[in-house]
């Protein structure tokens, strides 16, 4: 599936590893636009929302989440 979107033109991916819960997967991107919206790039907001998560939870809730440039 990613081949297909690199093919498409998309230029960042971030895609799950397994099945994360909604919960989990839901704070994970709302820290994550809030980074981004803060002016931090992709990379650096898709790291400081991980770091954010990985204080609360156990990596199986955030470590599953991977980006793709």
């Amino acid at each position: 599936m990613q081949r297909a979107f690199k093919m498409a033109g998309v230029k960042n991916i971030i895609m799950s590893l397994w099945k994360v819960p909604d919960v989990q997967t839901a704070e994970l991107f709302d820290n994550f636009y809030t980074e981004c919206f803060a002016g931090k790039t992709i990379h650096e907001a898709f790291q400081t929302a991980q770091g954010k998560m990985k204080a609360k939870y156990s990596p199986y809730y955030w470590a599953g989440f991977v980006l793709l440039e």
